[in-house]
């Protein structure tokens, strides 16, 4: 029985893989690749745009990005090694993503090269790595105390520690640090390059990044969406050419709006959003549906142009089942049992007593 072919893709300058056809289909629906993406596997003479392959073409949508990845590379048997991308003052950095629900990032540092991180979230790291706590987001290398102050300030009124992690490769060789999603959901790579160098994300989205990726603060212009928006009046703001890592719960949805396209969403299943669409709160309309339909009293209106992630299990629905499926005071609640509700026998019937 033949083995199924490894593949390679090419994301912002970087090689990645080998990965098997069924997780860049799964790349492809949760909007980290597109048709403009380069793959590679055995038989190929080079890399080729990945909707020119005819197995992955028909799971494509259109993008609005439309901007080829640059090339990666070799490994194994695929071409010559990849050229560095020009212009790009972020540290450059190769990663490899683990696992299916439970995600991890695995990031490939170079000698002298450095990642940021979100405090707690390192999963592991090799011989050789160093990492020092520091205000703000180290997108500069050096600061005076007045800028570092700032730049903590801002991490704080996004709800965030005023502290990140940086970990350097100070050793002679390739050094890797790992870093694992807080609960189930993907991992998206995000080349600010390609995205017009600007990302806004939630504000407990982001993960990791190549140093040199400056994370500060999004106001809205509107004070709805600051008031009922669900996720503050501030969102995180990520600007630089490098590469960064958002978390999301649950599956991955990427959709294109055309420019006046517009699209409602439940407040918390929003991960992400070029910063050329539009943002605003739109009340449900009926009060009936606002007091009895459980999708609360706004929903984000959101309209392009723009490309835009969402996700299927936001943090707060998650930890809102979890606390209302936990005792309180001895029992749970919402059983929806008559008998408990009668009697209080729902806990003693089904084992939990």
């Amino acid at each position: 029985m033949s083995e199924a072919p490894q593949w390679y893709m090419a994301i912002g300058g970087h090689q990645v893989g080998p990965v098997s056809a069924a997780e860049i289909v799964s790349n492809v629906k949760n909007g980290s690749i597109d048709g403009g993406t380069l793959v590679f596997t055995a038989g190929m003479s080079n890399w080729t745009p990945l909707q020119q392959v005819p197995q992955f073409a028909q799971h494509l949508r259109a993008s609005v990005l439309g901007v080829p990845t640059a090339s990666a590379g070799a490994f194994g048997n695929s071409p010559s090694p990849r050229p560095s991308v020009p212009g790009r003052r972020a540290h450059e950095i190769d990663f490899e993503l683990r696992g299916a629900e439970m995600q991890f990032v695995e990031v490939s540092l170079d000698p002298g090269e450095s990642a940021v991180a979100e405090a707690g979230t390192m999963m592991y790291m090799t011989q050789g790595i160093d990492l020092e706590t520091i205000f703000g987001d180290g997108s500069k290398p050096k600061t005076g105390v007045l800028d570092a102050l700032l730049g903590a300030g801002k991490r704080l009124l996004t709800g965030e520690s005023l502290f990140m992690t940086v970990f350097t490769n100070s050793g002679q060789g390739i050094g890797r640090v790992a870093f694992a999603a807080p609960y189930a959901g993907h991992i998206l790579p995000m080349d600010l390059r390609a995205l017009g160098g600007t990302l806004i994300c939630q504000k407990d989205s982001f993960l990791c990044a190549a140093r040199g990726v400056a994370m500060s603060i999004a106001f809205q212009k509107r004070l709805g969406v600051g008031l009922f928006g669900g996720e503050g009046f501030i969102m995180q703001r990520l600007e630089g050419d490098g590469l960064c890592f958002v978390h999301a719960g649950g599956t991955v949805q990427a959709l294109d709006l055309a420019a006046g396209e517009t699209l409602r969403v439940d407040t918390g299943c929003l991960v992400a959003l070029q910063p050329t669409v539009d943002y605003d709160i739109q009340y449900v309309g009926k009060i009936k549906t606002a007091l009895f339909g459980g999708e609360g009293l706004f929903f984000v209106k959101l309209t392009g142009p723009g490309k835009v992630w969402l996700q299927s299990l936001p943090l707060s629905r998650l930890a809102d089942r979890i606390y209302k499926a936990a005792p309180q005071n001895g029992r749970r609640k919402e059983e929806g049992s008559v008998l408990d509700a009668a009697f209080g026998l729902g806990n003693l019937l089904d084992g939990d007593r």
